[in-house]
């Protein structure tokens, strides 16, 4: 048992999604982190903040550095953030004189905020495949059945006939929307965040924008001014996140009352009953509208999220780790179990 449905051995094969969630594990957290220390190091030998052989030691030492993961639980324990210890032992591994320019003018803020911008970097690639993947097969429904008829519900009451293209576009036409919204936000999104104590790069002197552009460009991310305790575009993602998920949620709830009667729509591969061996019942339908009610949820705590008190939180940083992963996860997985009720749909309208 996990504390997690979504990391669960059993409940992840209807709930999770792996891919998304290789990206949240820790050895992905691990691996963005040392991405960054490396690319500091080069960026700043770079700019004559540090040496080249400090950088080159550095990026030696890393190349087959693994960090004794034990005494990163233990820091974290102690210090809040895996930062700290993380960085003792690579200086340990670079070894003196270069090891104390591990880390050079930066904070843990700026690693694991980094880390995360470059671990959403394959997220969203990964959530506008999903997103093609489902519109493909929900325009794949509208070609096979649209010119069918069905019966327009109002307030839960039958109204008057449409068309199944009517009811269809209602469910693609959102979705389509969100992947402009995904590609639109991404550039605002994934920028580095390096800002040093306070924010001020003050270690750089009048190099810091040189190495904070620098270092964007060596990591594949948008170059911005520090933004530690500005947190808007994260809330928006996970806004976001909750728009895709309640989109899928109403193309889920459609589906369950329509198979309630099944005289319009017929399903492949419904849910067993230990009880009742004639039912089918729409198990996929019905996990997209908990996963939509889920992230609904969740966001509020995302905007708690947002209050970050002066200069950083550690309380507002530590929610956004509690809440972000898992409503990334339940995104992926919303649009992973839509494409596969689609393409469940053996026959819609009439």
């Amino acid at each position: 048992m996990t504390v997690s449905p979504f990391d669960h051995p059993l409940l992840s094969a209807l709930l999770g999604d792996d891919e998304a969630a290789r990206h949240f594990s820790v050895e992905a957290e691990i691996d963005a982190m040392l991405v960054f220390e490396r690319a500091v190091a080069q960026a700043e030998a770079e700019n004559g903040i540090i040496t080249r052989e400090a950088a080159a030691a550095i990026v030696a030492a890393l190349a087959t550095f693994r960090p004794d993961t034990a005494l990163l639980r233990a820091g974290i324990a102690r210090d809040g953030v895996m930062v700290p210890e993380l960085v003792r032992q690579i200086r340990a591994a670079a070894g003196e004189p270069h090891g104390q320019k591990v880390h050079f003018g930066a904070t843990s803020q700026d690693v694991i905020d980094t880390g995360l911008m470059l671990r959403l970097k394959s997220v969203v690639e990964h959530l506008d495949l999903l997103l093609t993947e489902t519109v493909m097969r929900l325009a794949s429904l509208e070609e096979r059945f649209g010119s069918r008829a069905l019966t327009g519900m109002t307030r839960m009451q039958k109204a008057i006939s449409i068309n199944v293209a009517d009811r269809v576009r209602a469910w693609r036409a959102p979705l389509q929307r969100h992947q402009e919204r995904l590609s639109e936000q991404s550039r605002r999104l994934l920028v580095v965040q390096f800002g040093g104590a306070a924010g001020t790069l003050e270690k750089l002197g009048d190099k810091g924008s040189v190495v904070r552009a620098a270092l964007a460009a060596k990591l594949g991310l948008g170059d911005a001014p520090q933004w530690q305790s500005q947190r808007d575009a994260l809330a928006d993602f996970a806004g976001l996140m909750s728009l895709v998920s309640g989109s899928l949620g109403k193309f889920g709830q459609d589906i369950a009352l329509m198979a309630q009667d099944g005289t319009e729509i017929e399903l492949s591969g419904g849910g067993g009953s230990s009880a009742m061996p004639h039912k089918q019942n729409p198990v996929k339908a019905e996990a997209l509208v908990a996963l939509a009610r889920f992230n609904a949820t969740q966001l509020a705590g995302m905007h708690h999220a947002l209050v970050h008190e002066q200069e950083r939180s550690g309380a507002a940083w530590t929610l956004e780790w509690l809440l972000l992963p898992q409503m990334v996860v339940a995104t992926a997985a919303s649009l992973r179990l839509a494409a596969e009720l689609a393409a469940q749909v053996e026959s819609l309208g009439r």
